[in-house]
């Protein structure tokens, strides 16, 4: 008897992509793409603070590619041995705005105006787990204002809630990226550029024992492509 060889189905690629929550629209634009450009392929996507992607990732979830707001997160998911270090890149670079409600009259116009008493709440994420809370954290302790303004703070999970908080008029105002408040221009209103000790570059990397590991190196290839590139000017990020 002749041997019957069965044909077996193309195995559709499914990667999980876990990025910072200031990477939503970009990311979902660059999904799309990514998926017309690979038939068969499917992204899922998952987004959060870097930090608490990075804890997801440490217990185990299946994730493979991590991109992160941050050096920081992205150094600690080295030395964890939980990424392949050949395949991290920098992918884009983003600015840390502050940012006022678009509606009503604002008592602040620069950084040194969070003082004032007139100003109550401030929105910022969390330093420990949110790199753009990090990143205002920085930025205000080099204008010597972090201490003195602790009483106001109103910490965010993730840069995306800080930003609703001043969109929705909650807060007085709040730190965020320049990304962020570019999608909500309606709701928010820059009244000033914060400055970093370091420049905001994202990292990109294949997640060690992911599951996909060949998917996921062609995924962060394309978001390094000029392809992956243009999705990302048009979303506000500029070239790392």
């Amino acid at each position: 008897a002749g041997t019957i060889l069965f044909a077996l189905p193309a195995v559709a690629a499914e990667l999980t992509v876990s990025a910072a929550a200031s990477l939503t629209n970009a990311f979902t634009e660059i999904a799309t793409s990514y998926e017309g450009a690979n038939p068969g392929s499917k992204v899922l996507l998952n987004f959060g603070s870097s930090g608490s992607l990075l804890q997801q990732i440490a217990r185990g979830a299946p994730v493979d590619v991590f991109a992160s707001a941050d050096q920081d997160t992205m150094d600690r998911a080295q030395k964890q041995n939980l990424i392949l270090d050949e395949t991290r890149r920098d992918f884009a670079a983003n600015a840390l705005v502050l940012v006022v409600p678009a509606k009503g009259d604002s008592f602040v116009s620069a950084a040194a105006d969070l003082t004032k008493a007139s100003v109550a709440r401030i929105a910022v994420g969390i330093p420990d787990s949110v790199p753009a809370g990090r990143y205002a954290k920085e930025a205000l302790t080099l204008q010597q204002l972090w201490e003195p303004l602790k009483d106001k703070f109103v910490y965010g999970q993730n840069v995306r809630q800080v930003l609703d908080y001043v969109a929705r008029g909650e807060v007085d105002a709040g730190v965020v990226y320049a990304t962020d408040a570019a999608i909500m221009k309606n709701k928010v209103r820059v009244v000033g550029v914060l400055q970093t000790r370091r420049p905001i570059l994202y990292p990109i990397a294949v997640v060690r024992g992911g599951g996909s590991e060949n998917a996921g190196r062609r995924f962060a290839a394309f978001v390094l492509s000029d392809q992956g590139r243009q999705i990302l000017e048009r979303h506000g990020f500029s070239a790392p």
